[in-house]
C-alpha cells in the first residue's frame, strides 16, 4: 500500500478539481499518439489518424481523452487502494484490448506535460513529485495483470 503525505493527497486531488477534462483529455490522447504513433494501432476505430492535424482535430480521440481522464478520477477516489480499483480495469486492458503495458507510461508522460503547460507556474517541483507519484502508482496498477 502507498502511503500519501496530506501535501500529495490535497495536490492531487486540488489538480484534478481545476482541470478541464475536455481540453487536457484529448490534448494528452493526441500528443501520445502523435509523439508515439505505434500506440494508434489500439485505435484502428478511430477514423482520420493520418497526421497531426487529423489526431487533435479527431473526435473520437477527444472523447477517449475525456474517458481516461474520468478513470482517474477513480484513482483520486480510492488513493488508499487504487490497485483494487483499477484490477477490473487491468484484466480489460491486458486480457480483451492487448494493450501494451508500456502505452500506460507513455500516455502517463503526455498527460504530465499536458497538465505541467496548463497549470504553468503552479507546477512546482513538488506539485510535479506528487503528480508523478500519483501517474507511477496508477500505472503499476494498470501494469498489474499482465505476465
Amino acid at each position: 500500500m502507498v502511503e500519501w503525505t496530506e501535501f500529495e493527497r490535497t495536490t492531487i486531488q486540488d489538480i484534478f478539481s481545476k482541470m478541464n477534462y475536455d481540453v487536457v483529455g484529448q490534448q494528452s490522447l493526441a500528443r501520445c499518439l502523435v509523439v508515439y504513433p505505434w500506440t494508434q494501432r489500439y485505435f484502428g476505430n478511430f477514423g482520420n489518424l493520418y497526421n497531426a492535424a487529423a489526431i487533435m482535430g479527431n473526435p473520437m480521440v477527444a472523447a477517449h481523452g475525456r474517458v481516461v481522464l474520468h478513470g482517474l478520477d477513480k484513482a483520486v477516489k480510492n488513493m488508499d487502494n487504487i490497485k483494487a480499483a483499477y484490477a477490473e480495469l487491468s484484466v480489460l486492458h491486458s486480457e480483451k484490448l492487448h494493450v501494451d503495458p508500456d502505452n500506460f507510461r507513455l500516455l502517463g508522460d503526455c498527460l504530465t506535460v499536458v497538465v505541467a503547460a496548463q497549470l504553468g507556474a503552479a507546477f512546482t517541483p513538488e506539485v510535479q513529485a506528487a503528480f508523478q507519484k500519483f501517474l507511477a502508482v496508477v500505472i503499476s496498477s494498470l501494469q498489474r495483470q499482465y505476465h
